[in-house]
């Protein structure tokens, strides 16, 4: 049983390359219960594509949550609200994916 929502979304924009990628995690659990990391990607505007990784614990998904966040901001993704980042609204979001308060 996961005791915490984890949900996060963020975006990598880039006019100049006609980037606008999106980015979301969240844990979830399974039909069978397993505690899961779910994670989304693509284009903005598209529904993009998802992979999920059964994992072992809610600490174990947590780990998993933050190193692929670390990655990601060191690609230059950012949360919505960040100054490097123009808002989107958040009805554009694919899935219904809410945009977690600012970690960082």
């Amino acid at each position: 049983m996961i005791t915490h929502r984890y949900r996060l979304y963020i975006e990598r924009r880039d006019a100049d390359r006609n980037m606008a990628r999106f980015y979301s995690l969240s844990i979830e659990p399974s039909l069978f219960g397993e505690i899961c990391l779910v994670r989304r990607w693509g284009r903005i505007g598209t529904h993009g594509r998802s992979m999920t990784h059964p994992c072992e614990t809610e600490g174990a998904a947590v780990l998993l949550f933050l190193d692929l966040l670390r990655q990601k901001r060191q690609r230059g993704y950012a949360t919505l609200g960040s100054p490097s980042m123009r808002c989107a609204a958040p009805e554009r979001m694919p899935g219904g994916t809410q945009c977690a308060s600012a970690i960082r």
